[in-house]
């Protein structure tokens, strides 16, 4: 299908299934985290998923390869919106994916019979009062909570997921105590973490959760994921999720 491509946008590759995505340096792109966050974690097979601060759409197009449930993804900047909006329909996914403009804070739904089953969210990682508000303003909301919280985040994935529904994240290490503080604040129970470290013996810069809305208080802490490997090629586990040989990290 054909695309139409904005000033500074470019066509990349999703590296699986032949997915394409629109992206542009001037706005924040996909990265490692993004592709970890769509292959952790038992994600439905159907129903209802959400995607929290999508950004440009990564995450709900990897979800596709996965699942046949519906995807919605939300994401308050109108630039990344409309870039989302145009790679669903790129890659022929207008009915499985639905890109909603909007604030996460707000969103609103009726009913229990319209909440989600499984809840994504790769958010900003970092305070307003940390780090460098100088860059333009898409990759400033992209990297710090301008836009949303860790709270509003946790806030509204436990207002719109189903009891027993199950929210996946990505962030970093030194926020885990603040997740697990607020997922439990919420009612969401977390229920499995891992690790992921740059290079064996190195410090972890990432941390995936999951969490259950009104589970039972059980965590376990899964295998960590090592990145590279001593040569600095990516390890097995990694180059199977990352090119499409398999569609989720391990599980045990």
């Amino acid at each position: 299908m054909n695309v139409t491509l904005h000033p500074s946008e470019r066509l990349d590759d999703l590296l699986t299934h032949n997915l394409r995505i629109i992206q542009s340096d001037e706005v924040f792109s996909f990265s490692l985290d993004a592709v970890l966050l769509a292959r952790f974690g038992a994600i439905p097979a159907k129903g209802r998923i959400l995607d929290l601060c999508t950004g440009n759409g990564a995450i709900p197009l990897l979800l596709t390869t996965r699942t046949k449930a519906h995807i919605d993804g939300i994401e308050i900047q109108p630039r990344l919106a409309d870039m989302a909006q145009r790679s669903v329909e790129l890659n022929g996914l207008t009915e499985q994916i639905n890109i909603i403009e909007g604030d996460l804070k707000s969103l609103k739904l009726v009913g229990d019979q319209h909440l989600y089953d499984a809840i994504t969210v790769n958010p900003p990682y970092m305070s307003v009062a940390s780090g460098d508000l100088k860059e333009n303003e898409h990759k400033a909301m992209a990297r710090h909570e301008i836009g949303c919280t860790l709270e509003d985040v946790i806030a509204a994935s436990a207002r719109l997921l189903k009891v027993g529904g199950k929210i996946f994240m990505v962030h970093r290490p030194s926020r885990l105590v603040d997740m697990i503080a607020l997922m439990r604040t919420y009612r969401l129970e977390p229920k499995r973490i891992r690790f992921v470290h740059p290079k064996a013996g190195a410090e972890a810069n990432m941390v995936l959760i999951e969490a259950a809305r009104n589970g039972k208080p059980e965590v376990r802490l899964m295998p960590p994921l090592i990145v590279y490997n001593e040569d600095n090629t990516y390890c097995e586990e990694l180059m199977h999720v990352y090119y499409g040989a398999k569609s989720e990290l391990r599980n045990e």
